[in-house]
């Protein structure tokens, strides 16, 4: 049966956090979650001006439906380990976490902490924040019928990483050399980024088995992640979008799907593409366990000092 916003069971009880939940598929999300009384929905963001406008909208609609703003930069370690706090000191449980924030193209650059920017954004954020958030996790998959997830929001972009897939030597700088003409630097990177949080999602899986942690891709749609992105660096995506595009009303349904639909409907560790389907995963390295693996361990070694 394909996705519908009406097919969304009850989610009385449920506790639900979103990064990037400000504008876009993130706000999308949000607004979809509020329509079925969920005990309590967080979202994370840089931009309290439009965080404000996003509860506005949810009380308007759904007045009995709490919903609270952290503060959170995801290329930040600390700001990340600060809303997380935050967050831990108010709730008493988490159900679902949706790592849906993030950056797209970016020029070379780094993060606070000396990551190149997309990796250190898409992935290093939302890693540190899921490693924070999974001891609630796992004490509320240990309630009565209990049904705890994370969904990581990758894309079909993870095809454009470097061919070894991750580049692990110089992942603390810019790597503006990384990628040739064709994809280009911006989109090798982002491909590594996204990589990434589909291999993330594998792993998670395979250590937290009593958490459905799935990878899916929303789309091509034309969010604000097109914002800043000029047309000759588009245009490679819009070439292989022709014909594909989801629109902007439909693109937060696989994400939502993903949260929501009943647990025996996913598989643990999984992609999803739009809207709601098992996608197929096309490049070695994102069938490759032990670079899921490396990165894992790479990962918690990095995030050590900030637990």
């Amino acid at each position: 049966m394909p996705f519908s916003p009406t097919s969304i069971p009850s989610l009385s009880g449920r506790v639900f956090f979103i990064t990037g939940g400000t504008a876009g598929l993130g706000a999308g999300t949000i607004s979809l979650l509020a329509s079925h009384s969920p005990s309590h929905i967080y979202f994370s963001g840089r931009n309290a001006k439009n965080a404000s406008s996003v509860i506005e909208n949810v009380k308007a609609a759904h007045p009995d439906v709490p919903v609270t703003f952290l503060e959170c930069d995801l290329a930040s370690l600390a700001s990340v380990k600060s809303a997380a706090q935050t967050f831990l000191a108010q709730a008493d449980r988490l159900d679902v976490l949706y790592a849906n924030a993030g950056i797209m193209a970016f020029p070379p650059g780094t993060t606070k902490d000396g990551y190149e920017i997309q990796f250190g954004t898409n992935h290093m954020g939302h890693a540190l924040l899921i490693k924070l958030l999974l001891p609630l996790m796992e004490r509320t998959a240990t309630q009565p019928n209990s049904d705890v997830r994370i969904i990581l929001n990758t894309s079909i972009a993870y095809k454009q990483a470097p061919k070894e897939g991750i580049a692990f030597s110089t992942l603390k700088s810019p790597q503006d050399g990384l990628g040739g003409l064709i994809p280009g630097g911006k989109w090798c990177r982002y491909g590594q980024s996204k990589l990434a949080n589909l291999l993330y999602a594998q792993s998670l899986a395979k250590r937290y088995p009593n958490i459905k942690s799935v990878a899916i891709h929303p789309g091509y749609i034309k969010t604000d992640l097109f914002a800043n992105v000029s047309f000759l660096t588009a245009l490679p995506v819009r070439m292989m979008a022709a014909g594909q595009w989801t629109s902007v009303e439909e693109g937060p349904y696989t994400q939502t799907w993903a949260g929501t639909a009943k647990k025996e409907d996913l598989e643990n560790g999984a992609y999803y593409v739009p809207v709601a389907k098992r996608g197929v995963l096309e490049t070695a390295a994102s069938k490759d366990e032990k670079l899921a693996d490396r990165l894992w361990e790479w990962t918690q070694k990095e995030l050590a000092s900030f637990v």
